[in-house]
């Protein structure tokens, strides 16, 4: 499992462990990611997605996962995010046509 976070693009970040005697060990913090599917009812698809635990209560405040990937930067998304994101972006207008 990549420890990756797919929505927010958040991954390992690495420093040094201080001892008391000031002696620098490198570590890796590892993010808190977990695997979840949700349903997209705009396009009616099911996506497993691997998110931090704080992109998920982002979901859940911003009201559900196409708003959060409508208002994630480009950047940030996975490869299959951006492609959901412009499947949403056709179907919205297809909607509104």
């Amino acid at each position: 499992m990549s420890r990756k976070c797919e929505l927010t693009g958040l991954g390992p970040v690495t420093g040094n462990l201080v001892s008391h005697s000031n002696i620098k060990t490198r570590t890796r913090w590892m993010p808190n990611v977990q695997k979840k599917k949700y349903l997209i009812p705009e396009l009616s698809q099911i996506v497993r997605l691997t998110l931090s635990t704080r992109a998920i209560r982002t979901i859940d405040k911003v009201g559900g996962i196409s708003q959060a990937i409508r208002q994630a930067k480009e950047e940030t998304l996975s490869e299959r995010l951006k492609a959901i994101k412009n499947s949403l972006r056709k179907a919205s207008k297809a909607k509104a046509s």
